[in-house]
C-alpha cells in the first residue's frame, strides 16, 4: 500500500492507495474504492456495447448487471465490489 496526495485549495489530502491489475495492466487506485469507481477514474471503460462504444457503470447499485467483470477468476458486479491489494480484474466477459 501506498499513499497519493492530492491539493484541495490549501489543503492537501493524503489517501492511501492499493495496486491492481486491470486487463493485465498495473493500476494503482485509492484505498476504499468499488471497481467500477477505480476503472472510471483511470478512463477505463467497463464493456462494450453491441456497437462497439465504451460502456460504464449504469446504475451503480447492483441492479442492472452493466458492470460485470472477472475479478480473480470470478464474475462479479463492479459496483458492489471494492478493490483490494493485489486483485486481478478483467473487463471484457
Amino acid at each position: 500500500m501506498t499513499h497519493r496526495t492530492e491539493r484541495i485549495g490549501r489543503w492537501l489530502r493524503l489517501t492511501k492507495t492499493l495496486r491492481i491489475t486491470v486487463n493485465g495492466e498495473p493500476r494503482e487506485v485509492a484505498q476504499g474504492s468499488s471497481v467500477s469507481s477505480a476503472l472510471l477514474e483511470a478512463g477505463t471503460p467497463i464493456r462494450a456495447s453491441v456497437t462497439g462504444s465504451p460502456r460504464s457503470a449504469f446504475c451503480s447499485m447492483g441492479a442492472c448487471m452493466e458492470c460485470l467483470v472477472q475479478v480473480d477468476g470470478h464474475k462479479m458486479r463492479g459496483c458492489l465490489t471494492f478493490c483490494t491489494e493485489g486483485m486481478e480484474v478483467v473487463t471484457d466477459v
